[in-house]
């Protein structure tokens, strides 16, 4: 799955989410072009036509590409006779028949990534309960394309062949890397992706032994971020669990490496392979 297919996938929820949670009749959005001053609408959610469908929207112009400019969320009452925006895209707007019509930028790294819509067929305010689920939607999205550009950052670091001339990667950097990926790991919605994340911890790890002992997921998901010097807090914030039920993976994990402290387990599972 190409980087924009995933952005969309990501667009598409949210935006069935934001109408769950608002009870907005019409919700619509996409992705900024590539090195282009513009974004395109590709999903629809709830819309009576496709007027609006593959719309591209240039930054400044109307109200998303105002949110897009100024990298905040706007909004109007009635969409066709507002002063606060320009009027290029009026006839896909009104064919659709909205009025008060909200835009929500997606910001990664200071940059626009993207704009989720939200729309009445009537002319009333959207309320200040909309506009924060609205951003809410959009975050959503933002944290969902951090990880998934830390996730494949991750796994072109991890690939088993270094190109010629390529830095050299320390063991210490290796660890960093496993205990990374599987924190994010939870994380990630997309099977292929995480189906991804999965095997660069496998080359990594380097082949499993013949025999050893053996973790559950959720064990060695624990033992990798302790291995990475993680408190049982730090591990439960990294992979939203409850301090007490790492405390039970922990113990779980020491007791199939027949380990009696963290640092033994962790010793333990890198001589078998289980960690690197």
């Amino acid at each position: 799955m190409t980087a924009d297919a995933a952005g969309a996938v990501e667009i598409r929820g949210a935006l069935a989410r934001l109408r769950r949670a608002t009870g907005l009749p019409v919700a619509f959005g996409g992705l900024v072009d590539a090195g282009r001053p513009r974004m395109r609408i590709s999903e629809l959610s709830g819309t009576a036509t496709v007027a609006l469908r593959s719309l591209a929207v240039t930054s400044g112009n109307g109200l998303g590409g105002k949110a897009v400019a100024l990298a905040r969320p706007c909004a109007v009452t009635d969409y066709s006779v507002s002063r606060q925006i320009s009027h290029e895209y009026d006839i896909p707007v009104a064919a659709e028949g909205l009025r008060s019509v909200l835009a929500v930028p997606v910001v990664v790294r200071r940059r626009v990534r993207g704009v989720l819509y939200g729309a009445l067929r009537t002319a009333q305010p959207l309320g200040d309960r909309t506009l924060s689920e609205a951003v809410a939607a959009a975050r959503d999205v933002e944290q969902a394309l951090v990880v998934r550009e830390e996730a494949r950052g991750l796994l072109a670091a991890a690939r088993p062949e270094p190109a010629p001339g390529a830095r050299q990667v320390s063991r210490e950097q290796v660890r960093e890397a496993h205990a990374a990926l599987l924190a994010l790991a939870p994380r990630i919605t997309d099977p292929e992706l995480r189906a991804e994340l999965l095997a660069a911890c496998g080359l990594l790890t380097g082949p499993s032994p013949a025999a050893g002992p053996s973790l559950a997921p959720r064990e060695l998901d624990v033992l990798a971020c302790v291995a990475d010097g993680a408190t049982n807090a730090a591990v439960a914030g990294r992979l939203g669990l409850r301090p007490e039920t790492v405390k039970g993976y922990l113990r779980s994990a020491m007791r199939k490496l027949n380990a009696h402290t963290r640092g033994e387990a962790v010793a333990t599972a890198r001589r078998t392979g289980l960690l690197p």
